[in-house]
């Protein structure tokens, strides 16, 4: 029933690295929301989780605090990242996650973190804004436990993950004590039985009077996933009192966006403000953003293509500002609102145009280039090679623009433009320049 040791440290580093990665650096898809919300869907399925509430203004925490009626308590900021509790808010208050003992505490913690940002191993510099404390009993465990499901490609459906070390990362885990993860490969057409979750429950290292409700647990977080259209479901640590209660501490709960259209009360608690404006403009017009840390603003279509034209830019010395792929059935007003994602980033200096015609036509694209150049007012070279299905048509579109619009035909030749391009822009920012391309 269960995976070779191998591979289960192998996906479990999968599973966490594909949760955790810099929201810059990975294509998503799936939703991400905050600890609170994933806590109040759990309730919602008989899953048992400390008592808490969310705050969203400092006496808002002292009067949960107060109603909690406990003088053991944690505020955690509500931050779309890992790595909370050892993070920096911009302020320099370190900590995202703090134990107290008084209403009076805890409104001075969550005036600390309210209306700050928080910088995390995984948020980048830029960090991200923390609008919301979470105000929860805080439980002492007998054990804890690591479990999570996901969606796994190689079992071609969905798998079960646990380890009997919880409340670490599951990284560390992976790499120091494999031996301690285990995989359970799921039928989705059958589901998580009573038998496995109960063999998954004595595995990890239940207590015997703690299997049942383990195996329960289990089997309510699978529903969830299933009914939910989880990409994730991962409860760290997942906890045994001492009086044998089994309790999730922590959530972190992924949907899939493909079913946005199904799960409309999942997909109306997505917090914008923890994710990147380009990205979400982006998404309005079906286009694939990613944003990077480079000054090349990229405009292609096809992510094989994207890739190819990221790597020649870097081969030539030049570094991608973003991925974007327009896809196959762009309009003009999209590939104008690509522009504007990609022009809307100060460290951009230069644009490549790299567009292979085939369902999606060159004169298209061109249509979208002008009008982005002619109503934004472009500051930046724009580089552009066409190829393929209406590529004459475009070509003599954009001559007859009157538009100066660098053409050329070789990629090659076209990325060493760009990237010249590019440096000769940030050496005149440096030195307070204004240049222009004649």
């Amino acid at each position: 029933m269960f995976r070779s040791l191998r591979s289960a440290s192998a996906l479990a580093a999968r599973t966490s690295m594909a949760a955790r990665a810099p929201v810059q650096q990975q294509q998503k898809r799936f939703l991400n929301i905050h600890e609170y919300l994933s806590v109040e869907l759990l309730r919602k399925y008989g899953i048992n989780a400390p008592r808490g509430q969310v705050a969203k203004t400092p006496q808002e925490a002292f009067e949960i605090a107060k109603r909690l009626g406990s003088d053991d308590l944690v505020i955690k900021a509500q931050v779309l990242a890992g790595g909370r509790g050892k993070g920096t808010f911009d302020s320099g208050y370190k900590g995202g996650v703090k134990t107290f003992s008084t209403p009076e505490e805890g409104r001075a913690l969550a005036e600390k973190m309210l209306g700050h940002k928080l910088i995390t191993k995984q948020t980048g510099a830029a960090g991200k804004p923390c609008n919301a404390v979470y105000i929860c009993e805080r439980k002492y465990a007998r054990n804890e436990y690591y479990f999570a499901i996901l969606m796994d490609r190689k079992a071609a459906g969905p798998v079960v993950v646990a380890s009997s070390e919880g409340g670490v990362d599951i990284e560390t885990v992976a790499k120091e004590n494999p031996d301690a993860i285990v995989t359970m490969p799921v039928d989705i057409k059958v589901g998580l039985t009573s038998e496995q979750a109960k063999e998954l429950a004595q595995r990890v290292g239940f207590s015997p009077v703690a299997v049942d409700k383990a195996a329960e647990t289990f089997q309510n977080l699978y529903k969830l996933f299933i009914e939910k259209d989880a990409t994730q479901v991962e409860i760290n640590p997942l906890s045994e009192s001492s009086d044998h209660e089994v309790l999730c501490m922590d959530a972190k709960l992924n949907f899939d966006d493909n079913a946005d259209f199904r799960q409309k009360d999942v997909f109306s608690l997505r917090d914008f403000s923890q994710e990147d404006s380009r990205e979400t403009a982006a998404a309005k017009y079906n286009l694939n953003y990613i944003g990077l840390d480079g000054q090349i603003g990229c405009l292609v279509n096809g992510a094989g293509l994207a890739m190819a034209t990221m790597d020649i830019i870097q081969l030539h010395g030049g570094k991608p500002a973003n991925f974007l792929d327009v896809g196959g059935a762009a309009t003009p007003e999209a590939v104008k609102a690509a522009f504007e994602i990609i022009t809307s980033d100060p460290q951009v200096t230069s644009a490549f145009v790299n567009i292979f015609g085939g369902i999606m036509r060159c004169d298209i694209i061109a249509q979208g280039i002008i009008a982005a150049a002619k109503e934004l007012d472009l500051k930046i070279p724009l580089v552009v090679r066409l190829q393929g299905t209406k590529v004459e048509e475009a070509k003599k579109l954009i001559a007859e623009s009157g538009l100066k619009i660098f053409a050329n035909d070789d990629l090659d030749l076209a990325a060493q433009k760009v990237v010249k391009f590019s440096d000769i822009v940030k050496t005149a920012r440096d030195a307070d320049i204004n240049v222009t391309f004649n």
